[in-house]
């Protein structure tokens, strides 16, 4: 073998383990209820990344199966959680939220994940973080 098709073949596995980076990734979540006082800041982990999928312009060439996209998803993961301060007693002042563990490319589970993208959701407090 060519040292260049050696180190092509190597740089092309490198590059594609960089590439398909989809791995636990820090996140904060900003949670409130309107009955309580305060907003709560959460630190968790989130399955993010890039994950390699097919080009589905020749979706009429191609069986349904090929045509499957898949996501930077969750592998492991377990519930946290939080109670938010300030709530009066008649309120339920706790949040449970995912911890992603480990991840994978795959099939979105509706089960557990938001599958289709809806509007932009702004990540913020309203009221006063404590």
């Amino acid at each position: 073998m060519s040292p260049f098709f050696v180190m092509s073949l190597l740089f092309s596995l490198t590059f594609g383990q960089t590439a398909s980076l989809c791995a636990p990734s820090e996140y904060i979540i900003h949670v409130e209820k309107r009955e309580c006082a305060y907003c709560l800041a959460i630190n968790t982990t989130i399955c993010a990344g890039f994950c390699m999928t097919r080009d589905s312009n020749g979706k009429k060439l191609l069986l349904k199966s090929a045509l499957s996209q898949n996501v930077c998803t969750y592998k492991e993961m377990f519930y946290q959680t939080a109670l938010i301060p300030g709530c009066p007693h008649h309120t339920i002042p706790y949040y449970s939220y995912p911890v992603a563990v480990s991840c994978k490319c795959g099939k979105c589970n509706t089960d557990y994940s938001d599958c289709v993208h809806e509007k932009v959701r702004t990540n913020y407090c309203t009221k006063p973080q404590k």
